[in-house]
Formats: structure tokens, C-alpha cells, sequence
């Protein structure tokens, strides 16, 4: 864990997110919590996680995501020596 991020404001979001109970509560939660560029990017990070973890390559995922190389650099730098929470999310949504 990044100890930069660990603050008692994020300790409060991240309580706040384990308190939705559904897809909709989680897009009235983030609408609120977001801009929708964020909110985008967000999603679109996520989206090249999969792609990569998935065996696409940065052409593929660029030209169906719209993220840029530098992006999908950063992602896959993630799942690569991050804290390993795509991979942790990836494994739930595939039980």
C-alpha cells in the first residue's frame, strides 16, 4: 500500500464505497463524487487493465478504449508491479 495515500480522508471515501449496496447506488454515489471526465477515466483505466490482462495489444486497446499509449503504459506498469489490485478485482469478477 502507497503510504502517500493512506489518510484518514481516504480511510472515510473508501469506508464510504463499501457502504453501496448496487450498480445504481454506485452511479448516484459517483456522479456526485466525480466529474464525468473522471468518472471516464476511471472506467477507461479499468477497461485496459482487462484488455492487457486479456493478451491485447496497445493497438488494439487504443483504438477501442480511445486512451492513449502513455495511459496504457501506466496501466500495464500497474499490473505489473502495482499492489496487485487489478488482479485481486479481476479474480472476484471471475468467479
Amino acid at each position: 500500500m502507497n503510504k502517500k495515500i493512506k489518510t484518514d480522508a481516504v480511510d472515510h471515501l473508501f469506508d464510504a464505497v463499501l457502504l453501496l449496496k448496487n450498480r445504481e447506488e454506485c452511479y448516484s454515489f459517483f456522479e456526485d463524487l466525480c466529474t464525468v471526465n473522471e468518472l471516464l477515466s476511471l472506467s477507461q483505466r479499468f477497461e485496459v487493465a482487462s484488455m492487457l490482462k486479456a493478451g491485447n495489444t496497445y493497438m488494439e486497446i487504443a483504438e477501442k478504449t480511445g486512451a492513449s499509449t502513455a495511459t496504457i503504459s501506466r496501466v500495464n506498469r500497474s499490473l505489473n508491479y502495482g499492489n496487485d489490485g487489478y488482479d485481486m478485482v479481476f479474480a472476484r469478477m471471475n468467479k
